[in-house]
Formats: C-alpha cells, sequence, structure tokens
C-alpha cells in the first residue's frame, strides 16, 4: 500500500507531506503473478504484439463483520490472500493465465508454450495432472520449467519488470485494496512494451555471462544503452553469443565432475557445436 519511508524534495518554506499508517510492521500488501513474453516489435518500429498477458491478484471477496458509518454490515470487501499454497497457485495458472495466454496470442507464433516459473514451494510440479489435462487443449501445449536455482537473473520479471511496474504505481494513491489494485493494473498497462523489450535483451546478456563464468553468479550485469542504440536504429533483436564460449560451456558440462545429463539434455547443444 505504501512504504515504510519516502523521499520528498521540498521547498525551504513547504510543509511536509503527511502521511498515516496504522502501523509501519504491517502495512498491507498483495501479491500478484505477472506473465509476460517477448514483446513483438517489426523492423519499422511498430508494436505489433506487447508481449503483455497480464497480472493477476492474490485476492478474495469476503462479507465484512461489522458494520460503520461507510459500510453496512455484510459488504464484500476485497482481502488479499494470506497463505498463497499450491491450490491456489495452480487455480490462478490453469484458470487464468492459460485462457489468457490463448485469448492473447498471436496467430503466428508457434503454439508450443514453455511456461517459467522460480522455484518457491507454492508453484506446482511440470507433472502435476492438472495441469497436464489443461495443457494439450484448443491447439495449444503448453510446458512448465522452473527457473535454474540460485540464479536471480533468469527470471525477467525479477531482472527489471516489476521495478519499473513499480515506479509507476508508486505515483498512484492508494486508501485501500481495490485502489491498489487498480494502480496495479493501470502500471503494468501503462508501461512501454519496448521497456519490457529490453528487459529481455538485458535477460539475453545475462544468459551469456553465465555461460562464460560456467554457471556461477560472479558477473556484473551488462549495459547496452539500449536507450542509445533505440534512437541510433541500431538496437540487435538478439544477443549474439560467440562460438567459443558455447563450446567452451559444453566442454564443462561434460566433465564427468559436472555432469548434468541426469537432469537435462544437452546432446542438441553438443550436435550444433560439433562435440
Amino acid at each position: 500500500m505504501t512504504k515504510t519511508s519516502d523521499r520528498y524534495y521540498l521547498l525551504p518554506d513547504e510543509i511536509e507531506p503527511y502521511r498515516a499508517c496504522k502501523s509501519k510492521r504491517f502495512i498491507t500488501k498483495v501479491m500478484f503473478m505477472c506473465t509476460v513474453c517477448r514483446p513483438q516489435i517489426a523492423g519499422d518500429g511498430e508494436v505489433t504484439f506487447d508481449g503483455k498477458i497480464g497480472i493477476f491478484p492474490f485476492t478474495t471477496m469476503e462479507p465484512v463483520k461489522r458494520k460503520s458509518k461507510i459500510r453496512p454490515r455484510g459488504t464484500m470487501e476485497t482481502k488479499p490472500i494470506q497463505s498463497v499454497n499450491k491450490e491456489v497457485m495452480k487455480d490462478c495458472l490453469i484458470q487464468k493465465i492459460i485462457p489468457a495466454i490463448k485469448a492473447k496470442w498471436p496467430e503466428n507464433l508457434s503454439k508450443e508454450i514453455f511456461i517459467q516459473q522460480d522455484n518457491a514451494k507454492p508453484h506446482i510440479n511440470h507433472n502435476d495432472a492438472d495441469f497436464l489435462s489443461a495443457a494439450s487443449t484448443d491447439g495449444f501445449k503448453f510446458h512448465l520449467k522452473c527457473q535454474p536455482p540460485q540464479s536471480p537473473d533468469c527470471n525477467v520479471l525479477d531482472l527489471g519488470y516489476f521495478r519499473a511496474i513499480q515506479s509507476l504505481q508508486e505515483d498512484k494513491v492508494a486508501k485501500g485494496v481495490d485502489d491498489l489494485l487498480r494502480n496495479v493494473h493501470c502500471s503494468f498497462e501503462e508501461l512501454n512494451p519496448y521497456t519490457l523489450n529490453n528487459v529481455f535483451l538485458t535477460l539475453q546478456s545475462c544468459l551469456t555471462e553465465i555461460l562464460k563464468v560456467q554457471g556461477r553468479n560472479s558477473y556484473k550485469t551488462p549495459h547496452m544503452n539500449k536507450e542509445r542504440l533505440t534512437r541510433m536504429g541500431t538496437l540487435p533483436d538478439a544477443i549474439e553469443v560467440e562460438e567459443e564460449v558455447v563450446k567452451a560451456a559444453v566442454a564443462y558440462l561434460q566433465q564427468p565432475e559436472n555432469d548434468v545429463s541426469t537432469k537435462y539434455d544437452i546432446s542438441g547443444v553438443s550436435e550444433a557445436v560439433g562435440f
């Protein structure tokens, strides 16, 4: 709903803004599930698909137990779900995310879709029976994958997209949960799809750096000056990886002490680089 501390720039004679909260230790929070993919941008810069599938709050409607001067008893009120478990997560995935992808997915793209989630405990397994029954319907084929452990830069949302949404949302005043939901949805829609495209390019840069350091996280997030490249019209569609970097990574994975064949199939990459 708000931050514990905030920064304001005031004139010497300007009064500080008044802020009030029942308790700064228990500020109202709502968890969201956000779903995005790489935007489709034509050669002339026109956005044909913004890549924004949706952002879904974990909330429920409950009747208030006591009357007040602003509402009678029994009025339905939006409440955040305090415990997001596997059942809540599964319901969001099957009932909201998959239908939203089907509704917004462009016709010219492949309908075999990989959904990446992080390794949080409430997330369901890729072989969940209910998910598998909904994964191959209406011509779509969905696969569920988890991001590599201890690799936060492999999550495009945490890499910068949530931060961009947060900066827009914090400029809007929220006096209740409904206002907060409205502000987050507005910020999600307002965010430029070019920003999302830039974050995906940063993700590709981070993956390249991960190959160079053999899977460790001892690297710095690369900076490409994407805004300047965009103005010059030279922003690449994808980050090229040097062949020697890929070969060195495959050779490292094939060493007996680093064998990952039981978890991952790297045969396609090995054949592509001549191993």
